[in-house]
């Protein structure tokens, strides 16, 4: 790729990831301060990106790939999505808010995929090349969680209106993105079962797959505790810049990544998953028992854990998945594999965090360690769950 290729490809991942980041990540603590919002109508909101999640691949595969030039597509989605990110605001009902988040969701899930279509038609070898520029988004994340945080402004408005301008910078930037037009794809190579990645259900043939991918569906209710309540309860809390300190979990998810070419083959898949599942137990121990008084180092180490949790799990996960599926069906068993997690999973998780937050909430005032002790205890069931009954293959060890 040329340099003004590359440029432009690791600006649009860096914006892509930063709008999410703005508001996303401290999205809680907002709707308690300013929505009075309890703990059943946050995780519903949250639960907004899940139902987007699920919608979206349809979209994308259905209508987008087939009529749209994805960077023009992009660039309207993000327009229109600047602008409802910038009246999210004025909203003071938490029902309309909902609605709204979910309208938003809507426009913003499938430019994610938009987005990896733009870079993946400039590269020769995306394998190689995909990284480098992906990485961006990381960073992204990092420096609009950095900036909330060390501005002090994450119980404000202010998060909604940075993302919205982000949002529009990004949405005019798109259209001078290199020219990405539609597939040319006959209506008979697209449906709907396509599009969910239903070509992979011939994985569920293999029991492994079978228990591995319900565990994968059942770890997203501990996941869901995370990016719904963490922020509020370091708040909470007392942890002076929260958002910004909630980074070291980004920091760390690049830095265990690094590991996992490494250990996939040296310890096996099985061993990878259950070090994933057995960090999802401590993080959420060291939340239930850290404060910011001397249990500190304990909220530093539940944060600094996400790298692990996520990395050892779902992106051991997605390795796993290509691995079983073959270079014939990889990209549908890699869509079913997101449906499933990131769509599925994380609808039910965040429903339930948030039922299980409410529950624990005496006089607007959340218990944090009944709170947190919830997801220790399903971590710790899906990780005997996995161990009783999941048969490592010998092609995947």
């Amino acid at each position: 790729m040329k340099p003004a290729v590359i440029l432009q490809l690791a600006l649009m991942m860096f914006l892509e990831y930063f709008v999410w980041c703005a508001w996303y990540v401290t999205m809680s603590t907002y709707m308690s301060v300013h929505l009075q919002a309890n703990g059943v109508q946050i995780g519903s909101a949250y639960s907004a990106l899940a139902i987007a999640t699920m919608i979206s691949p349809f979209f994308v595969g259905m209508v987008a790939d087939r009529f749209f030039a994805a960077e023009k597509l992009m660039g309207v989605l993000h327009l229109v999505g600047g602008l409802v990110l910038f009246l999210t605001p004025q909203i003071t009902n938490t029902l309309v808010f909902y609605w709204v988040i979910l309208l938003y969701s809507l426009l913003y899930m499938p430019t994610i995929a938009l987005s990896n279509t733009v870079a993946f038609s400039q590269m020769s070898d995306p394998g190689k090349q995909f990284p480098f520029i992906r990485v961006f988004g990381t960073i992204g994340w990092i420096a609009a969680g950095a900036l909330v945080g060390n501005l002090g402004i994450e119980t404000t408005s202010i998060t909604f209106y940075i993302a919205a301008g982000a949002s529009v910078l990004l949405g005019l930037f798109s259209f001078m993105l290199p020219k990405t037009p539609p597939k040319a794809r006959e209506a008979s190579d697209v449906s709907a079962a396509k599009a969910l990645g239903t070509e992979a259900f011939v994985l569920f043939k293999d029991r492994s797959y079978v228990i591995f991918f319900i565990a994968a569906i059942l770890v997203c209710i501990p996941l869901s505790f995370y990016y719904g309540f963490a922020n509020l309860f370091l708040n909470d809390a007392g942890m002076h810049n929260a958002a910004g300190k909630m980074i070291l979990g980004q920091i760390s998810e690049g830095l265990f990544i690094l590991a996992i070419p490494l250990l996939f083959n040296r310890i096996g898949v099985k061993n990878m998953l259950l070090l994933g599942m057995a960090a999802w137990i401590l993080r959420y121990i060291c939340f239930a028992y850290g404060d910011s008084g001397a249990g500190l180092w304990m909220l530093y180490a539940g944060i600094v854990l996400h790298g692990i949790c996520y990395d050892f799990f779902f992106v051991t996960g997605y390795m796993y998945t290509e691995k079983k599926a073959g270079e014939n069906i990889k990209n549908a068993a890699q869509g079913m594999f997101t449906f499933a997690t990131y769509g599925l999973g994380m609808f039910i998780g965040t429903w339930f965090s948030g039922f299980v937050a409410e529950h624990y909430t005496v006089n607007h005032t959340y218990s944090w360690k009944p709170i947190w002790m919830v997801p220790v205890y399903i971590a710790a069931a899906v990780l005997v769950y996995f161990v009783l009954f999941f048969r490592e293959s010998k092609t995947t060890k």
